[in-house]
């Protein structure tokens, strides 16, 4: 009989967390998952040029020829992080943008869970990976800025069909551009990032958004 193969452990962007899975046998000296998870704890609060080896050896609990073994190099296990960021987000932000509700209910779900995610930490707000620590690696890295670039894309894309909706609907007005508007949802979710990591307090930061959609779905 052909076993299923099973996907990676889902995490919360939030918590940078994996569900642990159940193992059989002798246990590891550490889990691949969770150090992982506090490798991409440690690249958020700190980014990639301030965090040493050292301080990865540290976070994770491992040394540095199991660090080596496991992920890679220091940019290895930085792009494995980030990866582990976007998969977490888009399963945390996937039913929000699916669901079919009013446009303005929407978007409101969309921008708090985002909060949710940017002001999440320990030690404070961590804002988003993609605007805070990958999107300055992008500028020397390919790899990275690849990335980058598929994680803005896809969040227009997500954007643009919520409002391509809302417009077959009624709910915009015939002469809205999907698309514009996208963009400028982007552009917010962008902005309450980095101020979110600069500790502007949420009550301020959902005044932004409220401010955000009346533009965008004002139909005067």
């Amino acid at each position: 009989m052909v076993q299923k193969k099973k996907g990676p452990p889902q995490g919360d962007p939030r918590t940078d967390k994996a569900i642990e899975p159940k193992r059989r046998g002798r246990p590891r000296a550490y889990e691949p998952e969770v150090a992982l998870g506090k490798a991409l704890d440690l690249f958020r609060s700190t980014g990639f040029a301030a965090t040493s080896l050292d301080d990865l050896s540290a976070a994770t609990g491992m040394n540095r020829p199991s660090l080596y073994g496991a992920f890679g190099d220091k940019r290895e296990l930085y792009i494995k992080s980030y990866q582990r960021y976007r998969d977490n987000a888009r399963a945390l932000m996937g039913d929000v943008f699916s669901n079919d509700w009013p446009v303005r209910r929407q978007l409101e779900q969309i921008f708090a869970t985002a909060l949710d995610i940017y002001l999440s930490g320990e030690e404070g707000p961590r804002g988003c990976f993609t605007v805070m620590t990958a999107g300055s690696e992008a500028v020397a890295d390919p790899d990275i800025r690849a990335m980058v670039q598929n994680a803005l894309t896809e969040l227009d894309k997500a954007f643009a069909h919520c409002f391509r909706r809302a417009k077959e609907k009624g709910e915009l007005p015939a002469d809205a551009d999907p698309a514009v508007l996208a963009r400028l949802a982007s552009a917010t979710i962008h902005s309450i990032a980095v101020r979110a990591r600069a500790r502007v307090p949420r009550q301020e930061l959902e005044a932004i958004v409220a401010g955000a959609i009346d533009m965008m779905i004002d139909k005067k």
